[in-house]
């Protein structure tokens, strides 16, 4: 237990659980609730953050390494997916002018 930095033991893990949780809570209400395609993604972003806040604060606890690789390869998936999602917005804005995700069902047509 020597390795845990100072400042995670005097954090209980409990806070970092249920801040996690309720970070994780806040990005499914928004992606549930939200009609805009950018913030339904900064909302699955946030739910993203969550994960890695709680990976990132078990892993220390723990003292193992492990699970920031987790952590590394959330980061990257999460990247790739903000660059596939706003090319996607993108290019739904320039046919709908709009990117209320209740018009992309005209692009049925």
């Amino acid at each position: 237990m020597n390795n845990i930095p100072e400042v995670i033991r005097t954090v209980p893990l409990e806070y970092y659980l249920f801040f996690s949780a309720a970070l994780f809570v806040i990005g499914v209400i928004g992606v549930l609730t939200r009609r805009n395609a950018i913030v339904i993604f900064m909302c699955i972003e946030l739910m993203l953050n969550a994960v890695n806040l709680l990976l990132t604060a078990l892993s220390a606890y723990r003292a193992d390494a492990n699970a920031q690789v987790f952590v590394f390869f959330i980061m990257a998936v999460a990247a790739a997916e903000v660059c596939v999602g706003l090319a996607i917005i993108v290019m739904t804005y320039r046919n709908i002018r709009s990117t209320d995700v209740q018009l992309l069902n005209y692009l049925k047509w």
